[in-house]
């Protein structure tokens, strides 16, 4: 494959996570045309944060006049679960330049993480795997600029329009991202643990359920995976003696 071939495999993969996130833009774009915030600055913001629970999360603070330093902490706090997403990538990029990994870390969201797991699991070694990489975020970028514009350009008109359910697409999309990870007991264990956990610190202030809810998918998950591979490699040495 070529630069250019990989990079549009790339955004091709990605396609179906686009369209998901599209409603998800517009809505966005519609609360900012109603809110304490200009046009200009809500464009901006999907620019420069480019984080969709972090900028809504952030619009709904500003409008509440919370404080900056509540904004950046909670904000930061929502985002904490993308270092684990790129802790897991690490060792598919630590051998590219800086500029590489600093661009690639910017635009790395859920749905991209969502393509790349699936996509170094086949290929682990691919010498062109981050141009692909490259081509999932920049189709993602795109997509999220252009439907926050339509929703800024169409929120005064339609002010009504966050109230049609169009966030659903975004929920159906998490779902496709989880449901094929789950053939694995530890990968389906720790989907059930964060859920429980998340369900039940919905109403912790900050979201920092979320993140109680992120370490114990993570524990139960590594836990099981320990457990299992420490079960395969006494198996092994038991095959071993007995051969």
């Amino acid at each position: 494959m070529t630069r250019r071939s990989s990079f549009a495999a790339g955004a091709r993969d990605t396609l179906p996570m686009v369209i998901g996130a599209a409603p998800f833009g517009v809505i966005f774009g519609t609360l900012v045309a109603a809110g304490p915030l200009a046009a200009w600055q809500g464009q901006l913001m999907s620019l420069s944060v480019y984080a969709g629970s972090s900028q809504f999360i952030a619009l709904g603070l500003v409008a509440g006049h919370a404080g900056l330093a509540v904004i950046w902490l909670t904000t930061l706090i929502v985002n904490l679960r993308h270092a684990l997403y790129a802790a897991t990538l690490l060792p598919h990029v630590a051998h590219l330049p800086a500029r590489w990994r600093w661009t690639l870390g910017f635009f790395l969201t859920d749905e991209t993480f969502a393509v790349m797991a699936g996509y170094y699991a086949r290929h682990p070694r691919a010498p062109l795997g981050h141009w692909y990489f490259l081509g999932s975020c920049l189709s993602m970028y795109a997509n999220w600029q252009f439907w926050t514009l339509v929703g800024l350009l169409f929120g005064a008109a339609f002010p009504q329009l966050q109230s049609l359910g169009l966030d659903f697409a975004m929920v159906a999309t998490f779902i496709a991202i989880v449901v094929p990870q789950l053939a694995s007991l530890p990968n389906f264990a720790a989907a059930v643990a964060a859920g429980a956990v998340a369900y039940l610190g919905q109403d912790v202030p900050y979201k920092l359920g979320l993140m109680a809810a992120v370490v114990a998918g993570v524990t139960v998950g590594m836990a099981l995976q320990r457990w299992r591979s420490g079960g395969l490699e006494a198996g092994r040495r038991e095959e071993e003696e007995a051969a």
